[in-house]
Formats: C-alpha cells, sequence, structure tokens
C-alpha cells in the first residue's frame, strides 16, 4: 500500500482551484495528470523581471519592469475592430498599453485613470511610439508582491498558457508534504543539500538563470532521489528473481563439441570469454538474465547459438526473438546449416506462415520434435506452446517493451534469458535500463574484418558521389543510401528518400535500385531487402529502418545523407551494415554545410574510431541522454530530475548506496528503510515495492 503521507501527491490535476478537465487534458500533455508530476517537473526557463528602466530608455524586444502613471484610457470607437489602449507616461516619456477583445470594466479597475502601477512586458516601438501589448502584469506599486520578480517557464503544449500552469505548479508545491529523509545525513551535510520539500520549493523558485542548471543544488539533490529509486528498484528486481530458483543446465559437451568443429573461423577472445559467463550461468540453479553487447558483426549470434545448443543437449528448447520477420529469417539463415549438419531440428515461425504450415509447426514445438525456434512477435501468441522452453535469447531488446518479454519468459518454468543488444549503450545509461542484468561485452571484431573507410563531404559534392556509385554499381558493387525523411518536409531542408529514389533510378538504372521505409508495409520492404540480399538490387535507398537487421555480405557502400541530422550511435550502426565480408568498404557522410561545433565534433568522432563504446560514450557527452536515446529506445527509463551525462557521478554513487542499504537492510524494515519505501512510491517504483511484500 503506498504511504498515506502520499496520498495528497498521487490525487488528479482536477482536484486543483481552475483545473477543469479541458485544462487538464492540456496539463496532463505537458506534465502529467497527477499533482505529483507536476511537483516533479523542473522549469524549462525563467523570466526576469529585475530589470526596471525608465520608458525612453527601454531596449525594444525586452521584458522590462515600468513604473508609469496612468493619463488615460483610450477604448475603441463602437463597431470599429481597434485595440483598446491606456496612454501612460513617466518623467522620461509616454507609452501605451494595448489590449485586444478588452473588457474595460477590468482594466479600469486594474489601472484607474491618475494611479502609479508597475507594468511588465515586452515593450516595442511602433509607428514612432512605444508601445506595449498585452502587459504580463499590471501591479500597484504598494503590494509589489503581486508581481514576482523572477518567475519560472514549464514546458508547455497548444493551448496551455504559462500563467495556468504556473498556478497549478504553486498549488501543487502548496500540497507536496514534509516527508521523513531517505538520505543519509551525513551524505546531505558533504553536499550541502537540503531536506526533500525545500529542495522542491527551491527547484521551483529559481532566482537567476544558474537556479536552472542541472548542477544546482536543489536540482541535484532530486537527481540523486530519482536515480537512487531507480537504482534501489533494479537491485530489488534483482534480488527477488535470484530468490526464484531457475534450472541447472547441463549436457555432455558433446553437441557444443560438434559445434566448435564444424566452424570455419576460430571463437575470438571475447566470444570465449562471453560463452564463460553464459555456461556459468546456466550451470547455476538461479536464473540467468543476461545482456550480450557487442558492435554489429561480433558475432553475438553464434554465442547465442552456443547457448541455445547448451540448452539442447540438456534435453530442453531454446527460443530466439527478433524484432523483425527480416532478421529471423536471416538468423534462420546463418544457424540452419548448423543445426542441420549438427542434427538439431531448428525451425522459424512468423506471421506469414500458413495455416496448415503453422499448425504444422506448432504440434512439433508441443511435443519437443522442434528444439529451436526463431521468430518475431509471433512467438508471444497464445497457442505457442513448447514442451519445455529453457532459454530465450531476445535480439535488440530495446524493441521489445518489458510485458513482450514477460510474455516470452512465461512460456517455460522460469527460463534463462539471454539479451543481445548491437546497439553501443554507454556504461552510466546500461546501469540505468539493465542494472537488474549481469552484463558481457564483445569488444573485438572477428579477424579478417577490415575497416571502413569513413569520410566526411559536403551535400555540394553530391553529383561526385552518384557518378562514383554509378561507376561501383556498373563493377557489381552493392550500396545503401540513407535519407533522414520519407518525403518532402517544407519545415526541414532534407531531401526526401522518394526524391531521391527517382534520382538514382535516372542515373544509375530503375531494375538497379530499391526503396524501403517505415511507411511501406512488413511484406513490401522485406520484398525489397530481400531483392538486395540477392544481389538483384545495386543500391538501396532506405529511411532507418535498414539500422537494425539487413545483412547484405556483398554491400560495400554506405552513404549517409544530412549526416549531421543523426545521432552518432545510429550513424555507427548504419555503417555497421557494410563491411561484414573480406572486401574493403566505404562510409559517406554527406553534410550541408556549415556544421556547427557540436556537430563537426560528432562526425570527426566517427572518422576516428570504429568502437561503438567509444562512439557511445562520445554521443552521451556531446548531445545528452535525451537525444542519445531518441524515441527508438523504449527500454530506457526516462528521468524528470536526472540527466545522466551531466549526473554520471551521481548515478554510481546512488548504485553503490542502494547496495549497501539492501545489505544492512535487506526487507527495508529500519526507520530510514521505510522513508526509502516511500521514495521508491514517490518515483513510481511501486512494482520494487510489491517485491518487497511478496519476501
Amino acid at each position: 500500500m503506498r504511504p498515506e503521507i502520499l496520498n495528497s501527491m498521487f490525487a488528479d490535476i482536477t482536484t486543483l482551484n481552475g483545473v477543469g478537465p479541458k485544462i487538464a487534458a492540456l496539463i496532463s500533455r505537458a506534465a502529467g495528470p497527477r499533482i505529483v508530476d507536476l511537483v516533479l517537473t523542473p522549469p524549462a526557463g525563467l523570466i526576469d523581471r529585475s530589470f526596471r528602466p525608465a520608458i525612453a530608455e527601454a531596449p525594444s524586444g525586452r521584458i522590462v519592469t515600468l513604473k508609469v502613471q496612468i493619463d488615460k484610457h483610450d477604448p475603441a470607437p463602437k463597431g470599429r475592430r481597434l485595440p483598446y489602449k491606456i496612454i501612460c507616461s513617466d518623467e522620461t516619456g509616454f507609452v501605451t498599453l494595448v489590449f485586444f477583445h478588452a473588457r474595460a470594466d477590468y482594466l479600469k479597475k486594474q489601472a484607474p485613470e491618475g494611479s502609479q502601477r508597475l507594468v511588465s512586458g515586452k515593450i516595442e516601438d511602433f509607428n514612432g511610439q512605444r508601445q506595449m501589448a498585452h502587459p504580463d502584469y499590471i501591479a500597484d506599486p504598494e503590494n509589489p508582491g503581486d508581481m514576482p520578480v523572477f518567475e519560472p517557464v514549464y514546458p508547455l503544449t497548444a493551448g496551455l498558457s504559462s500563467n495556468v500552469l504556473r498556478k497549478a505548479v504553486a498549488q501543487s508545491l502548496d500540497r507536496a508534504p514534509v516527508l521523513a529523509e531517505w538520505q543519509d545525513e551525513s551524505w546531505l551535510s558533504a553536499r550541502k543539500w537540503r531536506g526533500w520539500k525545500t529542495s522542491v520549493e527551491l527547484l521551483h523558485a529559481p532566482g537567476q538563470q544558474e537556479d536552472l542548471s542541472p548542477l544546482a543544488p536543489a536540482r541535484q539533490r532530486l537527481a540523486y532521489d530519482e536515480l537512487l529509486a531507480n537504482q534501489l528498484a533494479l537491485l530489488l528486481i534483482r534480488k527477488a528473481r535470484k530468490k526464484s530458483r531457475g534450472r541447472a543446465i547441463k549436457g555432455d559437451g558433446e553437441l557444443l563439441a560438434r559445434m566448435k568443429k564444424a566452424l570455419p573461423f576460430a571463437l575470438t577472445h571475447a566470444q570465449k570469454q562471453a560463452l564463460n559467463d553464459i555456461f556459468a550461468d546456466l550451470r547455476s540453479n538461479e536464473r540467468m538474465v543476461r545482456l550480450l553487447q557487442g558492435d554489429v558483426g561480433s558475432g553475438k549470434t553464434i554465442v547465442a547459438f552456443f547457448a541455445m545448443l547448451s540448452a539442447v543437449q540438456s534435453g530442453a528448447q531454446a527460443a530466439l526473438m527478433a524484432p523483425t520477420e527480416i532478421l529471423a529469417r536471416q538468423h534462420m539463415e546463418t544457424l540452419g546449416p548448423f543445426a542441420q549438419a549438427l542434427g538439431v531440428q531448428l525451425e522459424i515461425l512468423t506471421g506469414r506462415d500458413k495455416s496448415g504450415v503453422r499448425a504444422k509447426k506448432l504440434e512439433q514445438l508441443r511435443s519437443g520434435q522442434i528444439k529451436i525456434l526463431i521468430g518475431t512477435h509471433a512467438l508471444f501468441q497464445d497457442d505457442v506452446l513448447f514442451q519445455d522452453l529453457a532459454l530465450v535469447v531476445i535480439d535488440e531488446q530495446h524493441r521489445f517493451g518489458v510485458r513482450q518479454r514477460i510474455a516470452l519468459t512465461q512460456k517455460g518454468p522460469k527460463p534463462d534469458l539471454l539479451v543481445m543488444t548491437a546497439t553501443p549503450i554507454p556504461r552510466t545509461l546500461s546501469l540505468t535500463a539493465y542494472g537488474d542484468m549481469d552484463h558481457s561485452r564483445i569488444m573485438e571484431k572477428p579477424p579478417g574484418r577490415k575497416p571502413v573507410d569513413t569520410r566526411t563531404l559536403p551535400i555540394t559534392r553530391l553529383n561526385d558521389v552518384i557518378e562514383g556509385l554509378r561507376r561501383a554499381a556498373d563493377k557489381g558493387e552493392q550500396a545503401y543510401w540513407v535519407c533522414p525523411l520519407v518525403e518532402e518536409s517544407s519545415l526541414l531542408d532534407l531531401t526526401a528518400a522518394e526524391e531521391r529514389f527517382e534520382t538514382l533510378k535516372t542515373a544509375i538504372g530503375a531494375e538497379k535500385v530499391g526503396l524501403v521505409h517505415g511507411r511501406m508495409s512488413g511484406p513490401e520492404k522485406d520484398s525489397v531487402m530481400e531483392r538486395f540480399y540477392r544481389g538483384d538490387l545495386a543500391v538501396l535507398i532506405a529511411t532507418t529502418v535498414i539500422e537494425v537487421g539487413v545483412n547484405a555480405p556483398n554491400a560495400t557502400i554506405m552513404i549517409i545523407e544530412h549526416a549531421e541530422r543523426f545521432g552518432l550511435a545510429q550513424l555507427h550502426q548504419l555503417r555497421g551494415r557494410v563491411g561484414r565480408g573480406d572486401k574493403s568498404s566505404s562510409c559517406i557522410l554527406l553534410y550541408k554545410p556549415p556544421l556547427g561545433e557540436t556537430a563537426k565534433a560528432r562526425l570527426k568522432v566517427l572518422r576516428d574510431t570504429e568502437d561503438g563504446f567509444v562512439i557511445a560514450e562520445e554521443d552521451l557527452r556531446l548531445r545528452g541522454a535525451g537525444d542519445v536515446l531518441g524515441a527508438a529506445q523504449s527500454g530506457f527509463p526516462q528521468f524528470r530530475l536526472a540527466d545522466i551525462s551531466v549526473h554520471a557521478e551521481l548515478l554510481a554513487t546512488a548504485r553503490d548506496d542502494a547496495k549497501l542499504i539492501l545489505e544492512r537492510d535487506a526487507g527495508l524494515e529500519t526507520e530510514r528503510g521505510a522513508a526509502l519505501r516511500c521514495l521508491l512510491y514517490l518515483f513510481s517504483r511501486d512494482d520494487a515495492v510489491k517485491l518487497l511484500s511478496a519476501g
């Protein structure tokens, strides 16, 4: 049960004064539907009303606060669509306050003729006269508190005004209770941090620009709270999983020995190390939940296959789930010949299987005849039943929701779980998303792989690039051409994939060029990619749908248009689609000049290294966590107050603190433990508290 003291925080925002259903819908879009969401939404900017010049000295276009005499109200003549004006003055000159659709009675009450008033807003020069349209404030100088000197600005949505959201936040803060301290007193004292309630109030009352910084003391304190809640929850999930006993997967090793002999190459040292980690997990009675990270082409699939064979030789079954059908089919093509040589029945199940074929596969799966099943989302449908599923492998984990992962692991008696990703993830980010897992990294590429020659060229060299591509196509080489948008956008000056498709068809030949993008249906995309994979197409024009999935060993050229618009990790993933065979490969990054300093630095990193982990860390440093993750990385937690690119040191401390807390007070039963339960609820980590309740 949520602690009673937090009930006011988890009330709906419609309980606030002046927040009806329409306003609530807008505030929910900008911040969230509950009072706690408003309390934990930091201001994004600051309006400074402290600048108080005389009228004649007020600079145009800047927010100023003027002390004026109200000289005259000048309402618009009846029947004329003219603004209502109030003429004001000081000893240096005149200013006109301008109001459209004004209520005269309200304005006469706010600013009676002959009175002194403080008016605040943006000053403008219009037809040689000074004016201020719709002042933000009109206040009595005798009551200066009616007009704040510094005003926080929050993220808004269409139809929602700053004023309405500010008032809702102020009311929410009034409802925020004083909570028992969950942080260590000596730690707070060393950092000179205040209590939670005080920190929240300071967060929403910035007095200068520095107060908005992620490094401001109040923001750091609250960011640490959020990171501690995250780390504590992950460790509680991990602890609960360790308690729920798995099964030891052991066999005589004969299948694995035969597989090693069948491999046309030797495993790298990194692959062997990853396998040692995995086999140790499989032999243990605890459930394996391991993340296997490795660059594109580092050999993760073969490592996963050895793990699956280990399950098979113990008499059980394994499943491999891929995010797209074409990737599932490529896994099938890679592993099928090995499985056949070993006498292991390996099958693929996708949404395209005809009913008779599907029924036969499902029967063979139930009877245990199929030992390894590869598939897409089709694997976790209700009618897919295994005889004895012991190991689940998930490729490109962040492309699946947590529920989908759980659905698949429920198809066996507590199966072991191996999660693979080719997306390079900075250490700090993997700690926040995969902190409940053990980690293995494959840091080296198989021998014989040649580095990809990476070059940056301005878009003005486009014709040279197309001519070079035409010559390469004539020699039988294959190339990817990646565009950031599907069709012309009036907002962004980017070349559309469809337009580039028409250009290259003319230059290279209509029959040699294919196009894939996110708006095509799955079968349409797969059909074009299949033609490219078979070598029927010389050039595949694509949006980033090819980032994960297509493996065409003969492709040697990657051209990325408007490379400055892509994330570093994404560019690295795209580059990884070439250089997979033994031929020399190249990657051309076309950019629109002039480049900003950050864009220059990012493209330089890509030219200088092919190490995905170095690239990921640089991307985080240069762009920040929000931009690095992007919308696709659905498996990552979204923080409100913590910024991993700034608060990495706090994250490491939170990790250590969470470990120490659970070592000393495993059930969070002490006084501090009760406060920490409150912290978990505050940041909506209820699932972790339920695990505590379940013992």
